[in-house]
């Protein structure tokens, strides 16, 4: 193989990688542990001074 060919890993190579980047994974959470999540703060992504959509809109352009 040349260096220009690329590296093709299977999937236990793969699954080595991961684990010597991320280390351990937690467990898995079950079902009956998940708890429906309730947003109770204001919204941390828009200013309070954006009175609606449009102006919000308005200041960051499209996309934003």
């Amino acid at each position: 193989m040349t260096e220009s060919e690329p590296t093709s890993f299977d999937d236990e190579e793969f699954a080595f990688l991961r684990h010597v980047r991320f280390g351990e994974l937690p467990p898995p959470v079950r079902p009956d542990e998940r708890v429906e999540l309730t947003e109770t703060d204001p919204r941390r992504d828009r200013s309070d001074t954006a009175a609606n959509d449009d102006q919000w809109h308005l200041r960051l352009g499209p996309g934003g």
